[in-house]
């Protein structure tokens, strides 16, 4: 990135605008909530400090630093989650460059690599609670959701953009929470901006093909599973919820409910009885 090496780190320097969207206000709203009534806020990337400031100055702002108590960047995720800190400590950072090994995380701050032992030693003592909770949002089911529950059993939300793209249906209104606690796209009916693909079909459901004159099965693909397994919740994105009552009460996955209990606002078509898991002309 420094040095402008190959084609993409220089097309986003120079073109920011065309690989980057601006973040929506109500999401910045939302941080900025979210730290007023006293949760920490982490920003946890692989990316180097360089491009992570790059990313961030042009989606939130000159400020944004401001939004977070503590910035990790080069996590190097997965690791970041299943490695102990002999394997992969914390790093100070100097005109990003990365400087001395840590042997222990003291205070917020800005730091590289690290590991997620130490950071909830930190956050034990920001909160000052021997078990405090966290909630971990990723869009990637290998480097953010899987690892955040299986090794740190964080709680974690799955930003999901195929739910966008699979017809959804919302459920009929439940009594769950009144009407002044509903989101900004409860309610509404969701237009797809782009089909499901006609060479794969579903991310969430397959079809197989019957024994001889047997009817085809319709089964729940592997990401599928996945998404019912590690997420506590699966959104379509951060603007989904940020219009929300901090102490909105989610449906979650879990073993007691039904595969499609966590989606938020609404689980995809595919998944619900009674549809066409996938319609092509």
């Amino acid at each position: 990135f420094l040095e402008d090496c190959g084609v993409y780190f220089p097309e986003v320097k120079n073109h920011p605008d065309k690989y980057l969207q601006r973040c929506p206000e109500s999401v910045k709203k939302w941080l900025k909530q979210l730290k007023s009534a006293g949760k920490i806020l982490l920003l946890i990337t692989s990316s180097h400090s360089d491009y992570c400031r790059l990313l961030c100055e042009y989606i939130l702002g000159n400020d944004f630093e401001e939004y977070f108590d503590i910035v990790i960047t080069n996590a190097l995720k997965p690791g970041f989650f299943s490695h102990t800190p002999n394997q992969r400590p914390f790093r100070t950072l100097e005109n990003d460059e990365e400087q001395e090994a840590l042997l222990s995380l003291d205070k917020p701050g800005w730091y590289s690599q690290g590991n997620a032992i130490q950071l909830y030693e930190l956050l034990k003592k920001m909160t000052g609670k021997l078990d405090p909770k966290v909630v971990y949002f990723g869009d990637s089911m290998h480097s953010d959701i899987f690892p955040a529950h299986h090794y740190s059993n964080w709680e974690t939300v799955f930003i999901l953009e195929e739910l966008l793209g699979d017809k959804v249906t919302v459920p009929a209104e439940t009594e769950s929470e009144p009407l002044e606690k509903k989101g900004k796209y409860e309610g509404d009916q969701p237009k797809a901006p782009y089909f499901v693909s006609k060479q794969w079909g579903s991310f969430f459901m397959d079809r197989l093909p019957g024994l001889e004159n047997a009817e085809e099965t319709l089964v729940r693909t592997w990401s599928c599973k996945c998404i019912s397994t590690y997420s506590t919740i699966a959104i379509p994105t951060l603007e989904a919820i940020a219009d929300l009552p901090l102490d909105y009460r989610f449906t979650r996955f879990s073993s007691n409910s039904s595969a499609t209990a966590g989606y938020y606002p609404s689980p995809p078509r595919a998944l619900l009885p009674n549809e066409e898991s996938v319609t092509m002309k």
